[in-house]
């Protein structure tokens, strides 16, 4: 007969059977009795905000492929995390986050710091919510978040744990595996395969579907099997085919007239990973060429209903792809056109542009990109090509906050390998605590601040609107080399194009978090 343990104890052991040894969070009263007696084996990542512990977990379960554990104090401190927990809904990032709630004999008072009505505080944003009956079903609840967190589509799932269940006796739980695929229907498949082999120009559009499905080289086989022209699905975020190839033709904007106006030329598209109708502004007009067969391949039904055109299919990229390929053999492939590269900008001046070109060329290889600098994703897209597989992360949902400290996040899951935090002055604001983390930990980071003092991505946005002046862009007098030396983290300032490539050097090859601000023109 099993022995006994208390809910603590069991909840840890069901933790290590799902692989999970690390807690990110920022505790509060309503939590410290789950730390008791904390084990050995596990690893807290304190943060000083709970957002940041949100960034951090994102980060870290899409690097590890695996669901991260967060723990946040009630109402108050899943407040401060909902808009990262936004975020990660968006990204498909598989997470369990819980939240202290005050012990439940004094609940009917309606207590200091308790949760009201917690379930349903996190939603949208979650999959699955629970408060368990009992304090034995805790245990129970966390390995059900867990399992529906990595179901497709994966995303975020919340448990609420009175404080006072965590002592209580627990019988143990025997580890389960709950098996998830989506292999795709295969009448639709030969039909994508048969469309694909008859066209004599195809185009695949890719989403970050590509990079959670492992499907990066059978995505390149497959552009190649078919010399399909490649672009990138609006917003992605994640990389999901090499910038360099000669397939690829580049990324479609979140415009109902631009993605019309880029597929145009083809006469089969495929869009895998990603939603391809995918709009930041109002449209007219179709959503996609008319008369041109489009197909979706998708793991998630709400991109799949709610897509406006075309054909699709539920199924696992890595999954469909290997069906495709394993389809008709192509047309005889007609000629590829040449992608006419940009010339190389010269140290003039010292534009975002030129910042970029020279973390392109003074990078490692290897290097991973974790990017939060909206208004410089344009020239990031012209001048930092992403080649290697899981190489880049960014932020799906569009809210600010996320980029530094997912890219702590990113570094814990990939020990070793460097990263590169490219972020806006504006964006790295909301999470600039997140430096003290990163030194604390010693990660090799080097977090790249494009300080142009302002919200430019909103200026630009407003122009759409006709606004020439929008109050309360303008972001003067932050010190940003200040800050990252007041929390441990060795910085250098970047005024002018001459020492750029000195400070990049010198950062890139110090071991632990380092920062460059480089205040651009």
């Amino acid at each position: 007969m099993a022995v006994p343990g208390t809910v603590r104890s069991v909840t840890f052991d069901v933790l290590r059977a799902l692989g999970i040894d690390t807690i990110f969070g920022n505790p509060g009263s309503t939590e410290l009795p789950m730390f008791r007696d904390f084990p050995e084996d596990f690893r807290y990542i304190l943060s000083l905000q709970e957002s940041v512990a949100l960034g951090m977990a994102d980060g870290y379960a899409q690097a590890t492929r695996n669901a991260a554990v967060t723990n946040f104090h009630s109402s108050a401190g899943l407040g401060h995390a909902l808009g990262n927990l936004f975020t990660a809904a968006k990204n498909q990032t598989p997470l369990v986050v819980t939240a202290g709630q005050q012990a439940r004999s004094i609940l009917p008072f309606e207590p200091f710091l308790y949760a009201e009505r917690p379930t349903e505080f996190p939603q949208p944003f979650v999959k699955w919510s629970c408060e368990p009956a009992r304090a034995q079903d805790v245990p129970r609840a966390i390995a059900r978040a867990y399992h529906i967190a990595m179901t497709p589509p994966y995303g975020p799932t919340f448990v609420s744990i009175p404080v006072d269940d965590w002592d209580q006796p627990c019988d143990p739980i025997a580890p389960r595996r709950v098996a998830s695929h989506l292999p795709g229907d295969p009448d639709l498949l030969r039909e994508i395969a048969v469309a694909l082999a008859s066209s004599t120009r195809p185009a695949l559009v890719v989403g970050a579907g590509i990079a959670r499905d492992q499907a990066w080289d059978e995505i390149i086989a497959l552009a190649e099997r078919h010399q399909a022209e490649v672009w990138v699905a609006p917003f992605a975020a994640r990389n999901a085919f090499p910038e360099d190839h000669p397939l690829f033709r580049g990324f479609l904007l979140a415009m109902r007239d631009k993605i019309n106006e880029a597929l145009h030329p083809y006469d089969v598209i495929v869009a895998i990973g990603g939603p391809l109708s995918l709009y930041h502004i109002e449209g007219e007009g179709p959503h996609v060429p008319e008369g041109v067969a489009t197909y979706l391949i998708t793991d998630n039904p709400s991109i799949a209903t709610w897509a406006p055109a075309g054909t699709a299919l539920l199924a696992n990229c890595r999954e469909a792809i290997g069906r495709l390929l394993a389809g008709p053999s192509p047309i005889e492939p007609r000629p590829l056109q040449e992608r006419a590269s940009l010339p190389a900008l010269g140290p003039g001046v010292l534009t975002d542009g030129y910042l970029l070109q020279q973390i392109a060329a003074l990078r490692r290889k290897d290097a991973i990109i974790v990017e939060e600098a909206p208004s410089s994703r344009s020239p990031m897209h012209d001048r930092l090509p992403i080649l290697v597989k899981d190489g880049f992360y960014t932020c799906a949902s569009g809210g600010l906050g996320h980029g530094l400290p997912a890219a702590i996040g990113v570094a814990l899951g990939r020990p070793g390998e460097h990263v590169i935090a490219v972020l806006g002055d504006g964006s790295s604001m909301y999470s600039i605590q997140g430096l003290w983390t990163a030194a604390q930990l010693g990660l090799h980071i080097t977090f790249v601040i494009i300080n142009n003092g302002r919200y430019e991505a909103l200026i630009g946005f407003g122009r759409l609107f006709g606004m020439q002046q929008i109050q309360g862009s303008h972001l003067p007098g932050i010190d940003f080399c200040g800050l990252a030396r007041a929390q441990g983290v060795k910085s250098w300032l970047v005024d002018k194009t001459s020492n750029l490539d000195a400070a990049l050097s010198e950062a890139f090859a110090t071991k632990g978090p380092t920062l460059v601000e480089v205040r651009v023109d």
